[in-house]
């Protein structure tokens, strides 16, 4: 892999990535296709709509259908049938959710949604005594029951990146903890120092396999403390990662602060990745503080439950003001997949349960969001970042 700034425009940056299945320019938005597949959109209709690389999920692949079966198939661009560039997370997010955050639904913006209330899907009641909240975390990796059907599975780096390199992606994150927000400063650095040292063992696993050509990216760690993300910066920084995620779970009221602390000691010719973050004003200000690419389910998934992405901020087509509606989702994206629907008819697809709905908005929001960062590219360029910022902002905010 290799990695070009070519335009800054005070700490925003526009660049370009390398990688054996193709390029990628940046800032880039990352479709999310957990599965091996990106919800309800065919392959070479997420290209169509602008994306220029996508990203898998180790855990779930390797839970289903199995690493071992992808790496039959040539690894995932043949099993996906996707030609471009692919990336898979270390599945680190994966556990947090299994262990910390089992009891209750918290989003990477730290956002305590609601208490679950439901007991793991753990079939062996030896296990279930053992194993309640489905992970435990200790220094050489995690245990964890499969949510699926109750099996129990062991994590270690090296066991991630062997994983990984099964499944064949161009650029795959080291295994890391990533933490409850509201857990305690102690323990934040404990999981961090952890996280560290996890660091250090993905990279000598990947190192030692001569055969691959992907890259790995090593991932900050901290929560909201900027002591403990600066720490994490310094010490993977002084690592020889061939890039870097910022990992974790933020508050709006922090995020820029964390990015800068995170941000702080990282090398700058190497490439930056903002973790599980989609939304519009936190990618602005991710892109400001120098962030190259961004991963998030969020477009997809709002589309699925029929809220749709427009200039004017997001709209939910399930709702009476729609039912009548005879506009289009957003008439100043006419290149929208939506274009030729109106508001009217997507929201009887919902009403009556019909997944043309779903699919046809999720390409929409896909495409409302790749162009958001293709714009801000262009702006980057033109040296009119900060101007585009607003201007968006202003009319989506308002």
């Amino acid at each position: 892999m290799k990695f070009k700034v070519t335009k800054k425009d005070g700490a925003a940056r526009a660049g370009v990535i390398e990688t054996e299945h193709g390029v990628i320019e940046t800032p880039a938005f990352i479709p999310v296709g957990t599965k091996a597949t990106v919800k309800g959109i065919h392959p070479h209709e997420v290209k169509q709509i602008g994306a220029q690389v996508v990203l898998a999920n180790t855990y779930h692949l390797f839970l289903q259908p199995g690493d071992g079966l992808v790496k039959k198939h040539g690894g995932l661009h043949k099993f996906m049938n996707w030609s471009g560039p692919i990336v898979t997370d270390s599945g680190g997010f994966q556990v947090f959710s299994l262990g910390a955050g089992f009891d209750k639904s918290i989003s990477k913006m730290g956002e305590v949604k609601e208490d679950r209330g439901r007991t793991p899907a753990v079939f062996d009641e030896s296990v279930l005594s053992k194993h309640g909240k489905l992970a435990i975390i200790d220094e050489e990796g995690v245990s964890f029951t499969s949510h699926i059907d109750g099996a129990l599975y062991r994590f270690t780096p090296e066991r991630s990146v062997e994983i990984q390199h099964n499944l064949g992606a161009d650029i795959f994150f080291a295994f890391d903890e990533c933490t409850s927000p509201d857990a305690e400063y102690e323990y934040q650095k404990e999981a961090m120092n952890r996280t560290h040292k996890w660091a250090e063992r993905s990279l000598t696993a990947h190192r030692q396999n001569l055969e691959t050509k992907q890259a790995i990216f090593g991932i900050v760690q901290g929560g909201r403390h900027t002591d403990l993300r600066e720490e994490s910066s310094k010490t993977l920084g002084e690592m020889n990662f061939d890039g870097y995620g910022i990992g974790g779970s933020f508050s709006k009221e922090d995020l820029g602060v964390a990015l800068e602390a995170g941000l702080k000691y990282l090398p700058e010719e190497k490439p930056r990745h903002l973790l599980g973050i989609g939304e519009p004003a936190d990618m602005f200000e991710g892109v400001a503080r120098g962030i190259d690419t961004f991963d998030c389910v969020a477009a997809t998934r709002l589309a699925r439950n029929g809220t749709a992405y427009t200039l004017d901020g997001p709209i939910d087509l399930s709702k009476n003001p729609f039912k009548e509606d005879m506009n289009v989702i957003e008439k100043d994206l006419p290149n929208s997949p939506a274009a030729p629907y109106t508001r009217a008819y997507l929201a009887h697809l919902f009403r009556a349960k019909e997944m043309l709905g779903a699919m046809i908005v999720s390409q929409h929001n896909l495409y409302f969001i790749l162009k958001l960062v293709d714009d801000m590219r262009e702006a980057i360029k033109e040296g009119r970042f900060e101007e585009f910022r607003k201007e968006f902002c202003d009319r989506y905010y308002a």
